[in-house]
């Protein structure tokens, strides 16, 4: 099964259209299926007293209020479009978040498929019944939920129109960068447990190493915010992957995917060439005169294994030779009487 990889932009374009297309640029290079913005309206979004979270502190102005901060990171409807295009000339697919209802609307004018939910919107009743009444695919995060809260989402979006089969949860952790001991992987097992649901992992670490464990697990979507450069202002980049490692990870997902196989245990086709090489078969540990009846002191087990097996070395004792036989001998049944 592929993986689908989304490569969180986020508002880490810093509200410059050049440096959003960059960003297309290098999720484009690295071969994930979508480049995923952020769409809201600041004044729907958060109130002008609202304090910023620690992580913003830390990498944005001290003198500049969430509010402030957000409103010049907002995407107008003409800047989607101009991104919907640009994605399209990449041959990435967009995808982006809604904050806030009149948000939801936007995208769902510009005929976005599939909406994704944020952590933060999982508690937000109005938010939720009219994305569940769009009948689209989800995607919900679940960062800071409790597995009721997770529940009551659930059943709010199905009982809104949107089928069970076509919503996928992710288990996440909103804290940026998540601590290693903080990211509970086993959680996206038990909500998948819990509901039936598909299920993946969006992920705010540092590194690359989760999400490629993630996929291993049974993640069906991988989500993580990536930038340009860590070292820029704003918000989200420091906890955000550099072009060469949204490259590595999308090629190691790559692999593990191919690595998991169908399940079935068999030779594979590459390793059938080396059976031979190697296992063993029965020898001759001793030289035999003909007519002796061969005993386990005889026998030593060698490569290479196209010979007797070792499995069927009780067949093999106590039968006498039809001639003359020496030592490191191959034994063949052709050998015995």
């Amino acid at each position: 099964m592929k993986t689908i990889i989304i490569a969180e932009a986020g508002v880490n374009h810093n509200g410059n259209i050049k440096l959003a297309e960059q960003l297309i640029d290098v999720g484009a290079q690295a071969g994930v299926d979508f480049v995923k913005f952020q769409t809201f309206k600041t004044a729907h979004l958060v109130s002008k007293h609202a304090p910023k979270a620690l992580y913003q502190k830390k990498n944005t102005s001290s003198n500049q209020s969430q509010y402030d901060m957000l409103k010049k990171l907002e995407l107008d409807k003409k800047t989607h479009q101009h991104l919907i295009q640009y994605c399209q000339k990449r041959k990435v697919h967009f995808l982006s978040t809604a904050f806030d209802l009149e948000s939801i609307d936007l995208l769902n004018n510009l005929k976005i498929p599939l909406f994704k939910i944020p952590s933060g919107e999982i508690t937000n009743l109005t938010y939720l019944k009219k994305i569940g009444g769009l009948k689209k695919k989800i995607i919900l995060s679940t960062g800071m939920a409790t597995l009721g809260e997770i529940e009551d989402a659930l059943n709010v979006l199905i009982a809104s129109g949107t089928a069970k089969k076509n919503i996928t949860v992710l288990h996440c952790n909103t804290e940026y960068p998540t601590p290693w001991k903080d990211v509970n992987l086993k959680a996206m097992l038990t909500i998948q447990q819990a509901f039936g649901v598909d299920v993946g992992y969006s992920d705010h670490t540092l590194g690359i190493e989760v999400p490629i464990a993630a996929v291993a697990l049974g993640a069906c979507v991988i989500e993580k915010h990536f930038t340009l450069d860590r070292t820029m202002e704003g918000p989200d980049h420091q906890a955000s992957l550099e072009p060469d490692e949204l490259i590595e990870m999308v090629k190691a997902i790559r692999h593990i995917e191919l690595a998991m196989g169908d399940g079935l245990k068999k030779p594979s086709s590459s390793e059938t060439k080396n059976k031979i090489i190697a296992r063993k078969s029965i020898h001759l540990a001793v030289d035999l005169k003909k007519g002796e009846t061969i005993q386990e002191k005889h026998l030593i087990m060698k490569r290479p294994g196209d010979g007797i097996s070792p499995m069927k070395i009780e067949e093999v004792i106590g039968k006498k030779t039809n001639k003359k036989l020496n030592s490191d001998h191959k034994l063949c049944f052709s050998d015995l009487l």
